[in-house]
């Protein structure tokens, strides 16, 4: 009955590709797989929990003895939890949160700190650094992708910057592939489920001399959409991945590794819609708000007003085409006592998106899309150094990238009666603003420096002190040139002007369409020296007993406003809030990492205090004195993230193993005086008030102050938890494993609004998912089910342009379930 979007060609060669590994692996014969390995004692050591390397501190070691925050996820879980990107891992990171609406409007924020809600801008930092074989990757786009070839993720949570190429002030993720290998071998998996769900990966990797080794990985995605569209007939916000990964491992000497590799990953769904959710009522006058909007079109009405319906009307086109690739050269050499390693890497990113940002089926705007393009390049030199007493690690790093947005906004012939006053006769004439098209021109250079160094010095066996320090340089040029055309009243074709001078300014028309939006021109810049520092102190109260403290001063670099910024009476741009200022970050922590049981059984405690002054948010402010409202980024005078984290991990026996991991995080502004306010009291005219006014005898102030309330996104309780039980079992004459897995995840009520709202407040869920199958040593089979309830909640909750009352929602997914087939070799 439906209609799906056809595959992209684009992708088919590589679809090809992956299909023809597929089908050679599955034509092996049984016989070729390795045979079992014996079966090893079943002593308590083999059980231990705490034996998981990690290189969270540039180096290799076991992750109860870093003093540091991190949580570790490995290749088998990430696989057998269905985690295929980072949205998904959210779900086993209490203290990790993702919130995309698109895969350029994504953002990562850990213990709530991060990236600005709500809001994406070229021109700033993200808090959040994600790593992937130590490369840097700047755009968070790529945190949409699947995971291909992933060994394991280590989620770093605090700031990083003393060890780490690029200064990040709430944590990293270090993501690490599989490295070739010089011995033979692959495996594939494939998965297929409900909503046409479609999953396939492949690896396979060997030498090809005695000194070179060779991997190549692929992985495809694809399912239908979950809402149905039913202007278009389609099912949108589907999901269309493939992406590639290749190696090589070149080892001249014993004391030499060269890694060269390369990737190549695409998106191409039909995406990214965010539906209908609730009406509430703004301080616009009532003529001005949604349901007298709607009404001015006779025959309109939204397909459902309960979003859990999955039904919505967008009428403008659909595309979220997410294209990200690179190559990087890693060269590791131990020379004098310690290993230099140098990473030098290239990365581009291309995004071609088209939207409805109306989010009506009225063709309010026609067409809302920025495409942009990005080249990054990086060179990372490090030197690591150990000793009996001491170790160290010393470096530069240097980044360079260049971003060009060529942006079009263009209104409909609903946009009159949509956007201007309904006592103006020009509302009534759909010509006025239908055709206003505003062509954007956006680009940014953006360059840092920087040194860093870390000091680990061993006064005792027990007692260890590290000291760490950075120096920062940034410098970010930036240049916004927005061409805004409309039709004047005599039939003209004209630019929008601020200018008083221009020739059609006191044109009806045009004064009605500049109101809407009118040209702007401004070069934006950013320059600034920062140092960073902290201090680590550790003891061993025992071998498996470790408690640290730690004080970081981090600061994330300034930035610059590349979306806009309000304009001045005059209809001059407002240049004092064209750059943002940096945030200063004062951090403190306290942790406790234990092993006991004959390490069956983990327990880590951590507590944090965070207060960032200069805190980069999200501001709104009225566009020319008009309705229309202009957000862009500003700084907000403090915030305060404290909190008490706890993971514990056991496994009793090889049958069963569990996990559970908590967090409570207590969050505020502690001062900021001029936040945009929340919609209820927003929007001026004459509507009647629905919550208190921020300031005596005003329905509608210009600003609201929202000190001491919560910050967005972050919930006050998470959890996640879950086990396995598996027991011996023999199938078709193979050896191997039953077993049942569950894995669960909760948090409390959240806001999803920059300032707190009464229509944005997202209600507490939580999701359980089940799996259970059978396995051998290179086989695996499994069934599955992913919110096994069928929980309804939102990702998030939006509101939208115009203060008409109008929120929107993005969904979480609901039940979905399936089977994978995975076998190695």
């Amino acid at each position: 009955m439906f209609n799906r979007g056809k595959g992209r060609s684009g992708q088919v060669a590589g679809r090809s590709l992956l299909v023809g590994v597929l089908t050679c692996l599955a034509s092996l014969p049984a016989g070729t797989v390795v045979a079992h390995a014996e079966e090893p004692e079943t002593t308590a050591a083999e059980y231990g929990a705490g034996d998981i390397l990690v290189t969270a501190r540039r180096r290799e070691e076991n992750v109860q003895d870093v003093p540091v925050a991190v949580s570790v996820v490995g290749s088998a879980a990430l696989e057998s939890k269905g985690a295929y990107n980072l949205n998904r891992l959210t779900q086993l990171q209490p203290t990790l949160q993702f919130f995309s609406t698109n895969p350029r409007n994504t953002f990562i924020n850990i213990r709530g700190l991060g990236a600005p809600f709500g809001l994406t801008n070229d021109g700033f930092e993200q808090g959040v650094g994600i790593y992937i074989d130590q490369v840097y990757y700047n755009r968070i786009a790529s945190a949409t992708l699947d995971f291909v070839d992933v060994e394991q993720i280590e989620v770093l949570r605090g700031p990083q910057g003393t060890l780490y190429g690029k200064n990040t002030t709430a944590g990293a993720i270090n993501i690490t592939t599989r490295a070739p290998s010089f011995d033979f071998e692959g495996k594939a998996e494939v998965s297929l489920g409900n909503y046409n769900f479609k999953q396939a990966k492949a690896s396979v990797s060997g030498p090809l001399s005695d000194n070179l080794a060779a991997r190549i990985s692929v992985s495809s995605t694809d399912r239908r959409g979950t809402i149905y569209n039913v202007t278009t007939d389609t099912w949108i916000n589907s999901q269309d991945n493939i992406g590639i990964r290749g190696a090589l491992l070149w080892k001249p000497t014993e004391t030499l590794n060269i890694t060269l590799s390369g990737d190549w990953n695409l998106q191409d769904p039909i995406c990214c819609g965010q539906i209908y959710a609730r009406v509430g009522t703004t301080q616009r006058a009532l003529n001005r708000q949604y349901a007298a909007l709607t009404a001015l079109f006779p025959g309109y009405k939204v397909p459902s007003t309960n979003p859990f319906d999955r039904l919505t009307d967008l009428d403008a086109d659909l595309a979220a085409r997410n294209e990200l690739g690179g190559a990087s050269l890693r060269a590791e050499w131990d020379v004098g006592g310690g290993t230099l390693t140098s990473v030098t890497a290239w990365r581009y990113w291309d995004w071609g998106p088209k939207n409805d940002r109306d989010f009506t089926g009225l063709p309010v705007y026609t067409k809302v899309n920025n495409p942009t393009h990005q080249d990054q390049y990086t060179q990372e030199l490090r030197y690591a150094y150990e000793a009996n007493k001491f170790d160290f690690v010393v470096g530069g790093f240097a980044f360079y990238q260049k971003i060009h947005t060529t942006g079009v906004q263009e209104t409909g012939t609903a946009a009159s009666a949509w956007l201007l006053a309904p006592s103006s006769p020009l509302s009534l004439n759909p010509a006025v603003l239908n055709g206003v098209l505003a062509e954007n021109d956006i680009r940014l250079k953006n360059l840092s420096l920087a040194a860093f160094g870390k000091l680990n010095w061993h006064l005792t066996d027990e007692l260890t002190i590290s000291p760490g320090i950075r120096i920062n340089y940034d410098k970010k040029e930036g240049l916004y040139d927005s061409v805004v055309t409309g039709t004047a009243s005599d039939g003209t074709r004209q630019i929008i002007s601020s200018d008083p001078a221009s020739p059609y300014y006191n044109d009806p028309w045009t004064a009605a369409q500049r109101g809407v939006q009118a040209s702007q021109f401004f070069e934006p810049d950013f320059s600034d020296w920062n140092l960073s520092y902290d201090l680590n102190v550790s003891y061993k109260f025992t071998p498996d007993v470790m408690a640290y403290a730690t004080y970081a001063r981090s600061f994330k670099t300034g930035g610059i406003n590349l979306n806009g910024v309000p304009s001045h009476a005059d209809g001059t741009p407002a240049l004092e809030v064209a750059q943002i200022k940096p945030e200063k970050v004062n951090h403190f922590e306290l942790g406790v990492k234990t092993q006991f049981w004959d390490r069956r059984a983990t327990f880590n405690l951590t507590g944090f205090w965070t207060e960032i002054k200069d805190f980069q948010a999200s501001v709104i402010s009225n566009v020319s004195g008009s309705n229309v409202l202009r957000g862009y980024l500003a700084n907000a005078d403090k915030v305060r993230v404290r909190g008490i984290e706890a993971d514990f991990t056991v496994r009793p026996s090889e049958r069963l193993n569990a996990y559970l991991s908590g967090a409570f995080t207590d969050h505020e502004f502690k001062k900021f005086v001029d936040a945009p306010c929340p919609p209820e009291l927003a929007g001026g005219g004459t509507g009647t008030p629905v919550g208190p006014p921020a300031t005596p005898g005003a329905n509608s102030p210009a600003n609201c102050d929202v000190s001491g309330q919560w910050m967005p996104g972050i919930s006050k309780w998470a959890f996640s938890w879950g086990a396995e039980y598996n027991i011996p079992a023999t199938i078709l004459g193979r050896d191997g494993q039953a077993y049942l897995g569950y894995d669960a995840n909760y948090r409390s009520k959240f806001s999803s609004n920059a300032s707190r709202s009464i229509y944005t407040d997202i209600s507490g869920y939580s999701i359980h998912n089940f799996r259970a199958g059978f396995r051998t040593d290179n086989f695996d089979i499994f069934g599955w089910v992913r919110n096994a309830f069928d929980q309804n909640y939102f990702e998030s909750l939006a509101v939208t342009p115009g203060n008409t009352g109008l929120i929107s929602a993005q969904l979480g997914d609901p039940q979905t379930w399936g089977g994978t087939i995975k076998f190695s070799f």
